[in-house]
């Protein structure tokens, strides 16, 4: 198994841990099947991407931009043999309201072994000799966006020669760079990465490693979860009984939080299909109810979350308002079902610190 793809786990309780490293440029393009954190995405279909429409903050309507992908094949079943989850979030650090997930958006796709984009054998683990990849171009033929990637359907009206999936990332590409390019006062350098971006890396995995006593704290954790959401239902009935337990519940919650990661405390992801989150606190716990249906009529199901020690590695500015989580859940289809060639929709539930936690 190459080292940035992540299977099912073979049990509820085996959790995968995702963790940055650096990588070359060809290692985190499409036909790697890479999984990865920040540049641009690397679409796995390449037709039928997300719309600008299906790309915006829900809150300020601006475009999210690339977060995180992670490579999750499903090899038993044909239909998603190749399969990858893309994570977007807005840039805007007002819209990080307190336990809203607005914010974010996540896409599911997924092609057999045998289709249009990718040979049927793996790639060879090598650079190629010539270069692969275009990333104003895809494969496909599809224009991308010369800032974030994306669908990118509008072209610079004085040179024809770059597009954008939108008026605000024309602009700072304006800026940035194409300005000077557009009046060949410089050249074209396609390849560079725009500070807009986050940072790139590759995102690798490895099986977490429990001692026994901390086999017994996840085991306890995961009887909690349902505990937790009737807590969150209760607080109308008794809320001054309710606010105390809360708070007794809340300390604990975040305690187990700090002890399951300090054995590996630079994991950025935790995957576990099917398995349970580890909530940073007992606030904002999702009820099943809470977690909508897939469309095909399936339930969602927690696939894997993101935690806050992502946040390290963005180059965010946090002198100021800053984009901020305690961690991000994602939800998928319990079915992984076929939903043709688009990239499907999933969920996203968004809890952050309560308090003065820290990690």
């Amino acid at each position: 198994m190459a080292a940035n793809t992540v299977k099912e786990s073979k049990t509820n309780r085996e959790f995968v841990l995702g963790f940055l490293e650096e990588a070359e440029s060809w290692q985190l393009l499409s036909n790697q099947f890479p999984s990865k954190v920040g540049g641009r995405p690397a679409w796995l279909n390449q037709v039928d991407l997300p719309v600008v429409s299906e790309l915006q903050c829900e809150k300020c309507k601006l475009p999210t931009v690339f977060l995180l992908q992670v490579y999750s094949p499903i090899t038993e079943h044909d239909r998603c043999f190749h399969r990858t989850l893309f994570v977007f979030c807005c840039k805007t650090p007002a819209c990080y309201t307190r336990n809203d997930n607005k914010c974010f958006k996540v896409f599911r796709c997924q092609l057999p072994r045998k289709n249009y984009f990718y040979p049927f054998d793996p790639p060879p683990d090598e650079k190629p000799k010539q270069p692969v990849n275009n990333h104003q171009v895809l494969g496909s033929g599809l224009k991308l966006c010369r800032l974030c990637g994306c669908l990118g359907q509008k072209a610079c009206s004085r040179c024809h020669s770059v597009t954008y999936c939108c008026k605000e990332h024309q602009t700072i590409d304006w800026k940035h760079r194409h300005k000077k390019e557009c009046s060949n006062e410089a050249s074209e350098s396609p390849e560079e990465l725009s500070s807009f971006l986050f940072p790139e890396w590759e995102l690798v995995t490895d099986p977490e490693k429990l001692l026994a006593k901390d086999e017994e704290l996840h085991e306890a954790h995961s009887l909690d979860q349902e505990s937790m959401a009737c807590l969150n239902n209760g607080l109308e009935d008794s809320e001054l009984e309710s606010m105390a337990l809360h708070e007794t519940q809340d300390s604990k919650v975040f305690q187990k939080f700090k002890k399951r990661i300090a054995n590996e405390p630079q994991q950025v992801l935790r995957y576990c299909k099917v398995g349970s989150p580890l909530w940073v606190s007992a606030e904002h716990v999702p009820r099943e109810e809470d977690v909508p249906e897939c469309p095909c009529g399936a339930k969602r199901l927690f696939e894997f979350q993101i935690m806050p020690q992502l946040l390290n590695h963005l180059k965010l500015d946090t002198t100021d308002a800053s984009i901020d989580w305690g961690t991000v859940a994602i939800y998928t289809c319990a079915d992984s079902c076929d939903q043709g060639t688009k990239y499907s929709d999933e969920f996203i539930w968004k809890q952050d610190f309560s308090g003065d936690q820290a990690v």
